[in-house]
C-alpha cells in the first residue's frame, strides 16, 4: 500500500482504493451469486468503481460518496432483472460501508511487548 504524495509516492493503491475495490468486487460477487442461483448464464463481469473526497467540518479529506457501475455480461431477462433487484442487499462491504461501522483503534508501542 502507498500514500499520495507527500506522504508516499502515489505508486501503489491507497486504503481509499483499497476501500473502493472491495465495495466494487463485494457487488459483482453477489451479483454473480445471485445469477448462478438462479440458473441464469452469465460469462463475466467488471466495475468502474469511483470515490469523491471532501473536506469535513474540521477541514480533514474524507470519502463522502462511492460510485460504482456495474456492467455484466449476461441477457436482460426476467432472472437478470430480479438479481438487479436483491442483490445489493446481500453483500456484506457495501452495507456494512453505508450503515457505517463502529472502529475500535488501540495502539501498542513495540517496545512494551
Amino acid at each position: 500500500m502507498d500514500e499520495p504524495r507527500p506522504l508516499g509516492k502515489g505508486e501503489y493503491p491507497n486504503a481509499g482504493g483499497f476501500l473502493a475495490a472491495a465495495v466494487g468486487n463485494c457487488l459483482c460477487a453477489s451479483f454473480v451469486y445471485c445469477m448462478e442461483k438462479s440458473r441464469a448464464d452469465i460469462t463475466d463481469i467488471c466495475a468502474d468503481v469511483r470515490t469523491t473526497l471532501e473536506r469535513n467540518e474540521r477541514g480533514r479529506l474524507r470519502i463522502k460518496h462511492i460510485s460504482v457501475k456495474i456492467f455484466p455480461n449476461a441477457e436482460s431477462d426476467p432472472k437478470f432483472e430480479r438479481c438487479k433487484e436483491i442483490f445489493e442487499d446481500f453483500c456484506i462491504v457495501t452495507q456494512s460501508v453505508k450503515e457505517g461501522i463502529d472502529i475500535n483503534v488501540e495502539i501498542y508501542s513495540t517496545h512494551s511487548l
